[in-house]
């Protein structure tokens, strides 16, 4: 049975919310001597709370799920199972808020890619849909095995770009979140600094959308070589600070286990940044797959960022299973080596997709993506429903290492203290499963969309 916030649950569903004065109850920082040495992100690709565990909370009557939606009528509908390769549904900023219809969370209906015309009802609206146990064996288990929250919001209504621009620093630095608009000029892969790439961005929300550079400034470069601060024309962009200036600052050690060009490389955070993509810091972004031989060889970094490749991002149009294999091998690469016992892993997804999720975001933050939180000092099966957002992991660093905020987003953000306990006797290691995949299945894998943004 899974623990649910404040006590253990048995059998019936428990409260949406928790209360104002409970939650400020809770508002606490992690319990103390905190042995976290490790802190690993596997940030995944595109999906809502209800659409990967929708199933598991009704099975479990624990968590706050949903298995039906809502049309833009009020009328229910259905959130039937999802095919392995989930369609690709629009999920840019202004989806999202359509989606979200000032709270209803009724317009999933309306945004392109939730419903071809050409199919019949019910079984065409793509994104009214979620998954099942034997499609996501490694997610599920964890999420029974360890802890989850079923009150992670993204900090914006913002797809990829911007989510990963947050997820290093809490801001968009002005820049909407949507994707970098595709140019004939593009000079490099991604659509980081290099690209030459232009992304919307206005200097306040009264201010009208330009489009500028794709790129963070930072003009502690050379001059002569890099005039706009790392941007290949001039910007009105300002530097911004990022988790890993903190860790820095603090002589701790991150990584970016991400892509090359062509595998992923447009979701590899250290691009957008000049100051990470050119001075030493791109040595600590390193292919992906380095996770397994770190975390083997006990030489895990202090803090780490796991992107995936297309093929096991879980994309839309790309396959779930395919993606819950590669979890599963990150996750068992970190339970086999010798920094387990002092590592926390946080599994979560950097957008909707935009499928289908009931809970109205808190003001100011976005829809609510599935968070696994594993480590031998996590409390067992516990659902933590205290509000939290991605700015939440940076809270959970930045408490765990003594480190200042980044903006007063991390700094007044609830750090997932309640899903800890440090003082149980460890959990073991859980073992994970390796699904065969279908010849279909194995095909994506290796020919995953070109585009998998985009919509």
């Amino acid at each position: 049975m899974i623990n649910r916030g404040v006590g253990i649950v048995v059998g019936a569903v428990v409260a949406l919310l928790v209360s104002g004065s409970a939650q400020a109850s809770l508002n606490r920082e992690l319990p103390s001597p905190n042995p976290i040495r490790h802190v690993v992100i596997v940030y995944q690709e595109n999906h809502s709370f209800d659409n990967v565990f929708g199933r598991l909370c009704a099975w479990t009557q624990a968590c706050d799920g949903a298995t039906r939606g809502t049309l833009p009528d009020g009328s229910p509908i259905p959130l039937t199972k999802s095919p392995d390769i989930p369609p690709k549904v629009s999920h840019t900023t202004h989806t999202q808020k359509e989606a979200i219809d000032d709270g209803r969370m009724d317009g999933f209906a309306t945004i392109k890619g939730c419903r071809p015309e050409e199919s019949p009802p019910f079984q065409s609206y793509g994104c009214f849909s979620q998954f099942t146990q034997d499609q996501i064996p490694n997610l599920w288990k964890l999420a029974r095995s360890f802890a989850i929250s079923d009150r992670t919001f993204q900090l914006d209504s913002v797809e990829s770009y911007g989510a990963h621009l947050e997820l290093v620093s809490t801001t968009l630095a002005g820049f909407t979140g949507d994707t970098p608009k595709e140019s004939p000029d593009q000079a490099a892969a991604g659509w980081g600094c290099d690209s030459h790439l232009d992304a919307p961005w206005r200097a306040t929300v009264s201010d009208p959308i330009t489009l500028q550079p794709a790129c963070i400034p930072w003009y502690g470069l050379s001059p002569a070589q890099y005039p706009y601060g790392g941007a290949y024309r001039s910007t009105p962009v300002q530097p911004t600070p990022t988790i890993m200036d903190r860790l820095e600052y603090a002589h701790l050690s991150w990584k970016l286990y991400a892509g090359s060009p062509g595998g992923g490389y447009l979701w590899a955070i250290c691009p957008y940044y000049a100051k990470c993509l050119y001075t030493s810091r791109r040595q600590n972004q390193v292919d992906r797959r380095q996770i397994v031989d770190d975390a083997g060889a006990g030489a895990l970094p202090n803090f780490s960022v796991v992107i995936p490749g297309p093929g096991v991002s879980q994309h839309n149009e790309a396959s779930m299973k395919a993606g819950d294999n590669w979890i599963g091998q990150v996750v068992s690469g970190i339970q086999r080596g010798p920094d387990w016992d002092s590592t926390a892993i946080f599994i979560l997804y950097d957008d909707c997709g935009c499928f289908y999720d009931h809970v109205p975001p808190p003001p100011g933050l976005g829809i609510r993506t599935p968070m696994v939180i594993i480590s031998p000092w996590v409390r067992p099966g516990y659902v933590d429903s205290h509000r939290a957002s991605t700015a939440s992991m940076l809270a959970f660093t930045e408490h765990t290492f003594g480190l200042q905020p980044l903006t007063g987003r991390d700094a007044a953000a609830y750090d997932y203290g309640n899903s800890f306990d440090f003082a149980q006797e460890p959990l073991a290691p859980t073992a994970m499963t390796h699904s065969t995949l279908t010849p279909h299945q194995r095909y994506v894998f290796h020919h995953p969309p070109e585009d998998p943004e985009g919509t």
